[in-house]
């Protein structure tokens, strides 16, 4: 892909974004910005691609997800996973990360299903609190966490929640490279065959380089959620700190 203007196919326009992190307040004001976009700009077909990192550390976990599950119904999406939601599943079964996912913004998690505050701050045994992780839990928010997706290939775009592992060919990509990697692939400057749209690695704009796109803004501390607009050969930026109604070009 180096040296060449990656694109979709025509007709098809993809609106990937990044980390959402519990601030369910940003995403609907972004999925309001691509809806006018939609409509200013009409297309025959538009995926929405969802790069993982829906819960923890913002307040709105729960109301998050019941936003994502209901928004399937009306737009044509496709969900990947993050590392959050992956130990937020393994915790189902398996008590010792538990810890791990606490400093990882568990607690807000745990609240916003409804576990009581006081019950995390008072030390309750982890078993507890898993119990009522488990009650509290809709059937709906298991499914749509088991059903999440490692990664996503459209056009010459291949869209992962952390990136890829250098050297490794995109269809032998391991689950657990695509959800954590950081520095090996950050720091690579080989072509990866497409480019890869990833979040996972907070940065105050959106990267742009020539084998990678960066598209988490850090939502949860910055107030700013982005969406990397893709039709053709053309990218564009949708976030919500920008001026209604701009179409920031890339």
């Amino acid at each position: 892909m180096l040296g060449q203007r990656p694109s979709l196919s025509p007709g098809l326009r993809v609106y990937a974004i990044g980390d959402i992190h519990g601030r369910l307040d940003l995403l609907d004001e972004l999925l309001s910005r691509i809806e006018a976009d939609r409509a200013a700009h009409p297309t025959s077909r538009a995926i929405h691609v969802f790069l993982g990192d829906y819960i923890d550390r913002g307040s709105s976990s729960r109301e998050t997800i019941d936003r994502l599950i209901g928004l399937r119904e009306a737009r044509e999406c496709v969900f990947l996973k993050g590392n959050h939601e992956l130990i937020a599943l393994k915790c189902l079964s398996d008590r010792s990360l538990f810890d791990q996912w606490m400093r990882l913004g568990g607690v807000e998690t745990l609240v916003s299903y409804g576990v009581p505050a006081g019950q995390l701050a008072s030390g309750k045994p982890i078993v507890e609190l898993q119990a009522a992780f488990h009650h509290a839990l809709p059937q709906a928010h298991l499914r749509f966490f088991r059903d999440l997706q490692p990664s996503f290939t459209c056009g010459d775009f291949f869209f992962a929640h952390a990136g890829v592992r250098p050297g490794v060919e995109l269809s032998r990509q391991i689950e657990n490279d695509l959800l954590w990697i950081r520095d090996e692939f950050l720091s690579s400057t080989e072509d990866f065959g497409k480019i890869v749209v990833h979040g996972h690695t907070p940065t105050r704009e959106i990267e742009v380089g020539p084998n990678r796109i960066n598209i988490d803004t850090g939502a949860f501390a910055t107030g700013r959620l982005s969406c990397l607009a893709i039709e053709d050969s053309s990218l564009w930026v949708i976030d919500t700190l920008q001026a209604v109604g701009l179409r920031d070009a890339i």
